[in-house]
């Protein structure tokens, strides 16, 4: 937006005076001043006390990082104990065969191996 020359302001004032009337135009005027005025001052106001606040607030009081929690937990002896099914009952000796893991399987050989050549 540009700004306002003379002619231009002449221009305004005349359609406010055709507008409103010559009775108006002084009331209009001073309820718009008194408008702005208030608006700069309450500006004003609150530009100086944000200036204050930041120019006075102590290192500790701002906000810094949240602190972090650490829990620890120490597992109950009596809950690492192995636990047996209460179903389950050993009868006899178990045979050697039942506790050695299965034996694995031959690898299959590769293409190559197969091939005479």
């Amino acid at each position: 937006m540009g700004n306002l020359g003379p002619g231009e302001i002449l221009v305004i004032l005349l359609v406010a005076l055709i507008v409103f009337g010559p009775r108006k135009l002084p009331e209009l005027g001073k309820s718009l001043g008194a408008g702005l005025r208030e608006f700069r001052r309450t500006t004003q106001g609150l530009k100086d006390e944000l200036d204050v606040g930041l120019s006075s607030a102590p290192p500790a009081a701002r906000p810094g990082p949240a602190p972090v929690q650490t829990i620890h937990v120490t597992p109950d002896p009596a809950s690492l104990a192995p636990t047996v099914a209460p179903d389950v009952t050993l009868q006899g000796p178990v045979p050697a065969a039942a506790l050695t893991p299965p034996a694995r399987p031959a690898p299959a050989p590769d293409a190559e191996d197969t091939r005479q050549g």
